[in-house]
């Protein structure tokens, strides 16, 4: 199922994605930034169940399920550069804005910034197209939640 879904996703010419794929690739995006410093903790597992759950209107089992869905795909996907990339062509920009910021909420999530995270964080705001002052206002954002 997950490999069909990533070779569309890796189409020169992605179609758009659905709202359903959408949903799961973004939040695969949150898991991979999360375990970036291969310290997946229970508040970023916490944090990226909250903002799926709030960002699509899930109840706490449906943005569970998402999220266990999400880990499985994130571990089947491919390189960070390719897989962002992938995303940035299927999915609006403000989706992707959106997105930063809810990154940056799961790396910030756990207390501690760490070089990995922070170094995850700038690679996917660039190859999603975010640039640098929305990145920045996002992380902002992030950091008052």
């Amino acid at each position: 199922m997950f490999r069909d879904f990533l070779n569309r996703l890796s189409q020169p010419q992605p179609d758009p994605l659905t709202e359903d794929d959408a949903r799961l690739a973004l939040t695969a995006l949150l898991v991979r930034i999360a375990r970036s410093d291969n310290d997946y903790a229970p508040a970023e597992v916490a944090r990226i169940d909250r903002i799926t759950a709030r960002r699509y209107g899930l109840s706490p089992f449906e943005a569970t399920a998402l999220r266990a869905r999400a880990e499985t795909l994130e571990s089947e996907a491919p390189d960070t550069v390719r897989f962002t990339r992938a995303i940035k062509d299927a999915v609006a920009y403000e989706d992707r804005r959106a997105v930063v910021e809810a990154a940056w909420s799961v790396a910030l999530a756990d207390g501690q910034r760490s070089g990995e995270e922070d170094a995850l964080m700038r690679l996917v705001a660039s190859l999603l197209g975010v640039n640098d002052l929305d990145s920045a206002l996002a992380r902002q954002m992030a950091a008052q939640q």
